[in-house]
């Protein structure tokens, strides 16, 4: 297979193996596949390429659009989508606004400010000229493009304004190509639930450091997950954790406050439609608890990475901690504190040594890992 990118440089990927065969799946059933990429034919790396959404669902929204215009079976989804009273809008606006995003069903959108619409178009990278937040260097296509991937999955765009790069525990985004997106390759975090004590230790810690680390930024951004399974979250070839998929993930902005959280109406339309029934509702931005995250996580996530891994005082110690950092009916500073003490216990259970390559060998000078 060959991508070829905005500025016209070829990238090649190889397929080792498109689906396990012992799962005997169909290629259409898999939201991701893994691959080699290379620029130059001779270095390759592991990447993964995404389903936006999976077939299925591509599916049921182009017959929603097609049913929306009252088209025929086989219509043009973009000509009717161009047809549309939002993006009309979209083509009038000079910048990307909350009113704008109304009604879209991405968590992201959700409770939007105006900061985080101008990072979006700021850092949207499928354009030729990127850095202004403003739209002028937007043709119709990119701002269709931009409009179509909010609605279905925002994880790209998430990828692309908050770059591992700076810090963000996020994969490299390396390009998109119609309904899929490439980027750097991880582990699930499922296939670690056999690992060895140190190494169960080691993820749960990241796992909880991460939470922390969208909870508490240098941006003021609050993140949240919606929901969360064990396929959220991945591991790269050095240890390192990172959220391999983040489209359940919400933002809100607690520097500039959301511009939606006051509205008692929502624009719904085709664009509110495509992967959802219409009718989902979803919380208001005032309430969202801080411990959200850390209760679906503590419920979810770490009771089988860490169960029965540990010298029984301990194991006891841990359990305890999961359980108290899973009380969804508990205030927020009990399941925080529950988290913290869980870490504390868990800091001291990590080893150091080179299978840990993203923290080795600084671990031996630094007390912090």
């Amino acid at each position: 297979m060959e991508y070829l990118d905005q500025k016209s440089n070829t990238y090649i990927f190889k397929f080792d193996s498109l689906l396990a065969s012992h799962l005997g799946l169909p290629l259409h059933y898999l939201p991701s596949y893994p691959a080699n990429y290379s620029d130059d034919s001779k270095t390759w790396r592991p990447v993964e390429i995404f389903r936006l959404i999976s077939k299925y669902q591509n599916e049921l929204s182009d017959r929603r659009i097609c049913a929306s215009a009252s088209a025929p079976k086989t219509c043009s989804i973009e000509r009717v989508l161009r047809k549309t009273g939002r993006f009309q809008k979209w083509l009038q606006a000079k910048r990307l606004t909350p009113d704008l995003v109304e009604g879209l069903p991405s968590p992201l959108l959700r409770c939007p400010s105006q900061r985080l619409l101008d990072r979006v178009v700021r850092r949207y990278a499928e354009v030729a000229d990127a850095g202004s937040i403003f739209m002028d260097h937007f043709t119709d296509r990119d701002r269709l493009r931009l409009l179509y991937t909010l609605a279905v999955n925002a994880h790209p765009i998430l990828l692309q304004i908050f770059p591992g790069a700076e810090g963000w525990p996020l994969p490299k985004y390396l390009g998109s190509c119609g309904r899929f997106l490439i980027s750097t390759s991880t582990r699930p975090l499922h296939e670690f639930y056999s690992a060895p004590p140190d190494q169960a230790a080691d993820l749960a810690y990241q796992l909880l450091s991460v939470l922390e680390s969208l909870r508490s930024n240098d941006l003021n951004y609050f993140f949240y997950f919606t929901h969360i399974d064990a396929g959220m979250f991945g591991i790269f070839n050095n240890g390192h954790l990172f959220i391999r998929d983040a489209s359940a993930l919400g933002v809100i902005d607690k520097q500039e406050g959301s511009q939606a959280a006051s509205r008692t109406g929502e624009n719904k339309d085709i664009f509110s439609c495509l992967v959802s029934g219409c009718q989902a509702q979803l919380p208001s931005c005032d309430t969202i608890p801080e411990k959200q995250s850390l209760v679906l996580v503590c419920q979810q996530l770490l009771p089988q990475l860490l169960q029965g891994k540990f010298p029984s005082l301990v194991q006891e110690e841990i359990n305890s901690a999961i359980a108290q950092c899973g009380q969804d009916a508990s205030p927020d500073q009990e399941v925080l504190r529950a988290a913290s003490r869980l870490k504390d216990i868990l800091r001291p259970l990590r080893t150091c040594d080179p299978r840990f390559a993203y923290r080795y060998p600084d671990c031996k000078y630094n007390d912090r890992f």
